[in-house]
């Protein structure tokens, strides 16, 4: 859910130097008013400028800036997706638009089209058609739903139903069908190439003559410096194992060696352990002149006794700890100096497993070579013509095989693209949501006092009924019946979205809805279904009407022009 907190401005349009900053989070209902050309709408224009980088009224870009202050025009919006807040700001003189995720600004190594991109679709999930009509319900110079030709009105659905994806996959499966017509004539052309050597082969193979004692002389001089190698590296292995069985024995000693260390150790380990064990008894006659035990005096003789002898324990015990230490000392440096062989050890096996390796690929290639020599002196001199010939025709039949793969991704891509296709899924998908939608419509007519059976057809065209079966248009209606059908629609984008969870959000703005279109009872009717909105949508509606209203409305917001610049009172 896209949870939207607050909108900051100025030196936007009619507004000053000084931020105007409107919460859009704190009030489920916001009535702004004021007199004309006030600035209650331009929050919408501030909205709109801040997330698309355009205004909701028709107002070029360079008309937003304040005619009077001439620069410094910023607009900063703040919401939240999740537990990940984000702030976008966006600038004219100078020109800045920046995001920040949770505090940090994303990076903006790409362009600004690339910029809004990741804004639109990996962030809000939202573009400004979508927005102007789930998020948004203006005045005159907004399109209504009602009044978008097919192909608009398609989209609107499609994003709101999150089902544009298969548009992208159209796209990109028709990227990859032009990428495969191009790998497949690729393919023909190279099979043509292929029975074109083919041919030539066969013609070739009936002129050449195979000089087949050069090939032998080439072969053989190949294998005298592959066996002069092999040569070489036998005598650097019977080096190496010399050197193998002279670290042998400088390390022969290593168990008695670490055996030793280890009772030593363990000696260490115990007389340490008595040590303790004679302190902690000298510790005691020094701290106690009575036994714990009986409660008699310790006799001071016994005491000075025990005292001396536990001294001269601890003295012989310190030391053999200090002859210990010195062996352990020797111990530990011969156990270096046979780590140090076993490197050099390790280093030695590891060249003869290196050498003997390249004897055995050396055998190897001989062996092949060989092979070849046996073959060539046996067989007749169109011998390697034929194997080359046989070659060429294995690569035939690869490219065939390729061609057939090809094909066939070919005719999957057709009937995936059949599938993609507006009247493929997407078309079952809207008609799955068709029936929510007319009744969500018909229920929010009937909410406004509006008893009219209204229906959207696959084409997105309206069929509108009234109790006596009269068929009517959306042009043939009033003003106030139009934005009666026009919020019905609202309602049910919202609803579904929310359904779909593609376009979750907890602010609704309208326009100018209650001052020419609807009347009293309308108006009533229409309120009351605001308060029947789930309690995280935050309701702002803008109007002139004023006081008459202020009392159904959580808060009031009211912009006035003093010395030519807009300001909440």
């Amino acid at each position: 859910m896209i949870k939207f907190r607050k909108v900051r401005y100025k030196n936007f349009l009619s507004t000053g130097n000084e931020f105007t900053e409107i919460d859009l989070s704190r009030k489920k209902t916001t009535l702004i008013i004021g007199a004309n050309g006030s600035g209650k709408s331009t929050l919408l224009d501030a909205l709109t400028f801040g997330l698309f980088g355009r205004a909701f009224r028709k107002i070029p870009k360079t008309a937003l800036v304040n005619s009077i202050n001439e620069k410094q025009c910023c607009v900063e919006v703040e919401f939240q997706i999740g537990r990940t807040q984000y702030r976008v700001m966006r600038s004219i003189k100078p020109n800045k638009f920046e995001i920040y995720r949770d505090g940090k600004m994303l990076h903006q190594d790409a362009s600004v089209r690339d910029y809004q991109a990741i804004l639109e679709q990996q962030i809000l999930k939202l573009n400004y058609k979508s927005f102007t009509q789930v998020v948004v319900l203006g005045s005159s110079t907004f399109t209504p739903f009602m009044q978008l030709n097919t192909p608009e009105r398609r989209a609107i659905i499609e994003d709101i139903l999150d089902i544009q994806i298969f548009s992208v996959m159209k796209e990109c499966l028709r990227q990859r069908s032009s990428t495969l017509r191009n790998e497949y004539n690729e393919i023909k052309t190279n099979i043509k190439i292929g029975e074109n050597k083919i041919q030539s082969q066969e013609d070739a193979m009936k002129r050449l003559e195979e000089n087949r004692e050069e090939m032998i002389s080439k072969l053989t001089k190949d294998i005298n410096e592959h066996e002069e190698k092999t040569i070489e590296y036998k005598t650097n292995i019977r080096a190496d194992m010399a050197n193998v069985a002279t670290c042998m024995n400088l390390i022969s000693d290593e168990d008695a060696v670490r055996q030793s260390l280890q009772k030593m150790l363990s000696d260490e380990k115990e007389f340490e352990n008595e040590r303790r064990k004679f302190i902690k008894e000298l510790e005691f006659y020094d701290n106690n002149d009575e036994c714990p035990t009986c409660k008699q005096d310790i006799e001071s003789d016994h005491k000075d006794h025990i005292v001396s002898d536990r001294s001269i324990n601890i003295k012989e015990i310190d030391q053999r700890l200090t002859t210990y230490s010195d062996s352990i000392q020797r111990i530990n440096t011969r156990l270096e100096e046979i780590n140090e062989v076993h490197k050099e050890l390790a280093e030695s096996q590891k060249m003869i497993q290196q050498e003997q390796n390249l004897i055995d690929t050396n055998e190897k290639y001989i062996n092949k070579l060989q092979l070849q020599i046996n073959e060539l002196e046996a067989q007749e001199h169109t011998e390697h013509d034929k194997e080359t010939l046989e070659k060429y025709r294995k690569a035939l039949e690869v490219l065939q095989g390729m061609e057939q793969n090809a094909s066939e991704q070919k005719h999957y891509h057709e009937l995936a693209d059949i599938l993609l296709r507006d009247s493929g899924i997407k078309t079952k998908i809207i008609r799955q949501y068709l029936p929510i939608m007319n009744k969500l419509i018909n229920k929010y007519l009937a909410s406004m006092e509006f008893f009219v059976q209204f229906e959207l057809d696959e084409e997105f065209n309206e069929q509108i009924k009234s109790r006596y079966r009269d068929n009517f248009s959306y042009s043939s209606f009033s003003e106030g019946e139009k934005m009666r059908i026009d919020l019905s629609l609202l309602f049910t984008w919202r609803s579904i979205a929310k359904l779909k969870n593609s376009v979750n959000t907890n602010l609704l703005i309208l326009d100018e809805v209650f001052d020419s279109s609807l009347d009293e009872g309308g108006t009533d009717e229409f309120l009351k279904i605001l308060h029947t909105l789930d309690d995280n949508t935050n309701t702002f509606i803008i109007s002139h009407k004023g006081e008459s209203m202020n009392e159904k409305f959580n808060n009031i917001i009211e912009f006035e022009k003093t010395n030519n610049f807009s300001k909440i009172v």
